[in-house]
């Protein structure tokens, strides 16, 4: 029988064997994180704390910053990054060997101006024509930017458009130039470049030209409440809390 949310959140805080825990059992927990994986690593916390109790304070630091923080060995418990920059951090010991899951992917999607035309992106052909119809077309060259290169290329049409792709700096939200109408209609990941006042999101890539960067979690060693992070960790990466991720605009892994 499938139970609904709340149920499959009392489940899991059953197999946790937290239901009954009370303030004194209690830890506070902090998760590093940058604008990536922000969104639906707050709205996992927020289910989490409603199963078990626990506090989840989200740090949210910016690409430096954040790598500055787990490299100090700034207390914190755990870290969300894409997969590949785990390496690096296990090897020199900030994060804890054979902890690290993946439990989310990140893709692309796109929006216009409020009020302006709304192209149909439904399809690769559609898309294509969005693309080319487009007076200028903006995205990052950080995260998932680098993916729309390869993206132009699979639709044929890179050599020309080229010359009406604006490259937004790191650290600038892409739907920020859309609404000041520095671009036509800009491409950035789904959960960055929505919701955001002045614009309207017309929805991720087709399913056929979505590439995907791959978040994971990990155990930092500095770690003070191991118990309650590793606790975070299984119900980031459970299926039953896939809603969560979606709420959030992400994508649970593929299984």
């Amino acid at each position: 029988m499938r139970l609904p949310a709340s149920g499959a959140m009392l489940s899991l805080a059953v197999a946790l064997g937290m239901c009954s825990a009370g303030p004194a059992d209690s830890a506070e927990i902090t998760i590093f994180l940058n604008q990536a994986t922000a969104s639906g690593v707050r709205e996992l916390a927020a289910g989490f704390e409603q199963a078990t109790g626990h506090k989840v304070n989200v740090s949210q630091q910016a690409g430096p910053a954040l790598r500055e923080k787990i490299a100090s060995g700034a207390p914190a418990d755990l870290a969300s990054l894409v997969l590949s920059d785990f390496d690096d951090y296990v090897k020199s010991g900030k994060v804890v060997a054979g902890s690290v899951v993946e439990y989310a992917r990140l893709g692309n999607g796109v929006a216009v101006k409020a009020g302006a035309r709304r192209p149909d992106i439904s399809t690769p052909e559609a898309l294509k024509r969005a693309m080319l119809d487009a007076s200028s077309i903006g995205h990052t060259m950080i995260g998932t930017g680098p993916f729309n290169t390869r993206l132009f290329q699979r639709l044929g049409i890179y050599d020309q458009i080229k010359d009406k792709i604006k490259i937004i700096p790191g650290g600038t939200l892409v739907a920020a130039a859309v609404a000041k109408g520095d671009v036509e209609i800009g491409i950035q990941q789904t959960n960055v470049i929505q919701p955001f006042p002045g614009t309207e999101y017309l929805g991720p890539l087709p399913p056929e030209l979505m590439e995907y960067a791959h978040a994971g979690v990990g155990l930092l060693a500095v770690s003070q409440q191991q118990e309650a992070a590793n606790a975070f960790i299984r119900f980031m990466t459970d299926p039953a809390n896939a809603a969560l991720l979606r709420k959030g605009s992400m994508e649970p892994p593929e299984r």
